[in-house]
């Protein structure tokens, strides 16, 4: 149930030695590629912790709120998935990968992604997720460049006229599996006491 694609692909990853005496295009391609392999490093142990948190859980259990939160383990994934999906996009198709903001369809769209529906499984969750974490993990390696920038969508909490860079993205998928991996593992102890994170 905790596995995924995204993780065999981490671990194929080579990192060649190169002699910076020869050529410092090659040096500068290492660099690259050591800073991707640790983008995925990093996002897939903080996947994997994620995941974690709905091993042998029901599929009534992964719909359950436990805490205050409306927060459930199964609609936590989803919107990992989701706004995980929706960057990736951005870094390839700039602003227009996001809805309006001000759209009421795109915001209901949205609080269905946190929300268990008809037909959502916990395999159905993790396998759309592990199909995102792919397509994430693909494009990491094979973008030109991390450097590459795109203009943020109009909405009232993005500074005006701001871009942000395909590195800084990629570190906000990081930053967004790693908070909500907290959070559902709060939301699984409240369940039946498992802590999956020590």
């Amino acid at each position: 149930m905790t596995g995924s694609g995204a993780d065999d692909h981490r671990m194929s990853l080579i990192h060649p030695v190169i002699d910076p005496s020869t050529d410092h295009r090659a040096a500068a391609a290492d660099a690259s590629s050591s800073e991707r392999a640790d983008l995925l490093e990093t996002l897939g142990a903080h996947r994997a912790f994620l995941r974690q948190t709905v091993e042998g859980v029901s599929d009534a259990d992964a719909a359950r709120r436990t805490t205050a939160s409306e927060l459930t383990l199964g609609g936590i994934i989803k919107h990992v998935t989701q706004t995980e999906a929706q960057w990736a996009a951005f870094i390839q198709q700039g602003p227009s990968a996001f809805p309006r903001w001000d759209d009421p369809t795109a915001f209901q769209h949205r609080l269905d992604h946190f929300t268990m529906m008809v037909g959502d499984t916990v395999d159905s969750v993790l396998a759309a997720y592990a199909q995102v974490a792919t397509r994430t993990d693909a494009l990491l390696v094979s973008l030109p460049s991390l450097d590459v920038r795109r203009p943020l969508p109009a909405a009232p909490w993005f500074p005006e006229g701001v871009t942000r860079s395909a590195r800084r993205v990629f570190l906000h998928i990081v930053a967004e599996t790693a908070q909500h991996a907290g959070h559902a593992d709060i939301v699984r102890e409240a369940l039946d006491g498992t802590r999956t994170m020590g």
